[in-house]
């Protein structure tokens, strides 16, 4: 089988470490290194390492365990992240919906927006992003049609 950059590269990776072990002098270094680069076949380039370590050699201290008690938290699945406050989800679809409902959803919005930050700072759950963009939309609308109500009563007045 024919060998590709990765398997050569592979196999200089064991050579350089078979040097920086001592397992090679410098001349038998450098004349594996360039028969890897020559290497046409895998079977050529598995010779030239065949007596070397292919990898970290285990070296068992006396009071270690030959496979450690637990795997380290990177090898371990990451834990389902909790579902999103349900008040902050509340909140941002009562602040969307205030394009639709002429504005009268957007108190919900507020109300439910606050409420939904401080069960979020108080608990740790998700969706502080929510809340805010229901916070946000819902005073929006609130602030819109306040202006819109005294503009209506100004010209009221004024007439």
């Amino acid at each position: 089988m024919r060998a590709g950059h990765a398997d050569r590269e592979r196999t200089m990776d064991v050579l350089k470490a078979a040097y920086a072990e001592g397992r090679l002098s410098h001349g038998e270094y450098v004349q594996r290194i360039d028969c890897a680069h020559r290497a046409v076949t895998l079977g050529e380039l598995s010779g030239l390492v065949r007596d070397l370590p292919q990898g970290p050699v285990p070296v068992m201290m006396p009071q270690q365990q030959p496979f450690p008690a637990q795997l380290p938290a990177t090898f371990l699945p990451r834990p389902p992240l909790p579902p999103p406050n349900g008040m902050a989800v509340g909140s941002l679809i009562c602040g969307m919906l205030t394009v639709v409902t002429w504005g009268v959803a957007g108190v919900p919005a507020v109300v439910l927006g606050h409420v939904a930050k401080s069960r979020i700072r108080r608990t740790g759950e998700r969706g502080e992003g929510m809340a805010t963009a229901g916070l946000v939309l819902g005073y929006v609308s609130v602030a819109f049609w306040a202006v819109v109500l005294c503009m209506a009563m100004v010209m009221m007045i004024t007439q």
